[in-house]
């Protein structure tokens, strides 16, 4: 099985023991990826993900402190897999314009199954990311897990992708703010076509209109201020 060669963290991690390193710890990551998705976050319990596993709750949590260490470790290691696409992606291709359209297209496209991680539904982990992201740092304990670097992987994503709109506009004052942007917004916007569909002209039917929204939005943005 492939690993994804970017995984780093901070002065902590958000698991006990690393789930990947033990068949059953793997089998711990595919089936809560499967329950959350199916059931939201706020009716997934490690009870239910033990039943399911045919586990207990005891050994569950040999890895994870709890449930919302678990939804941090699932998120880092989306961020993670994207920022090895994004890198992937970009790494040969010398004009910064182009290389800013091939990122906005990687960071907001819908998530296609990656065959290389077999205990990993991306497409299911997208949807949680979609629909749960804000859970894992609008918590009271945000600045807590900030200083323990758990939301490195994502950080990273946001300073890569600012430095390329410095390299094209050295003058644009917000490259971070606007890139963090453009992910939240990604995932709102898909959020919005599913279930609030008032609030955005993306529809179920044509979310990559959502890359096409959000290229042109920072475009105009970063030409406005040259």
């Amino acid at each position: 099985m492939k690993v994804i060669p970017l995984q780093k963290w901070g002065k902590e991690k958000p698991y006990l023991k690393d789930p990947g390193s033990s068949e059953l710890g793997q089998k711990i990551i595919q089936h809560s990826i499967v329950m959350i998705d199916k059931m939201g976050f706020e009716s997934f319990t490690f009870r239910k993900l033990a039943i399911k596993i045919h586990s207990t709750e005891a050994t569950i949590y040999r890895y994870f402190e709890n449930k919302h260490k678990l939804l941090i470790y699932l998120l880092s290691w989306y961020w993670n897999w994207l920022e090895y696409r994004l890198l992937t992606a970009t790494s040969n291709v010398s004009d910064p314009e182009e290389r800013l359209k091939i990122a906005l297209r990687v960071l907001s496209e819908p998530i296609e199954e990656d065959h290389d991680y077999q205990y990993i539904d991306e497409t299911s982990l997208y949807r949680i990311v979609v629909a749960e992201s804000h859970k894992v740092y609008l918590t009271k304990d945000v600045d807590k897990d900030n200083k323990e670097g758990l939301f490195l992987s994502y950080k990273r994503i946001c300073k890569y992708v600012a430095a390329i709109i410095e390299e094209i506009n050295p003058a644009y004052r917000f490259p971070t703010a606007l890139v963090s942007t453009v992910v939240e917004s990604s995932y709102d916007q898909r959020y919005f076509a599913q279930h609030l569909p008032s609030l955005t002209e993306v529809t179920r039917d044509h979310q990559r209109d959502v890359t096409e929204y959000l290229t042109e939005m920072v475009f105009r943005t970063i030409s406005a201020s040259k």
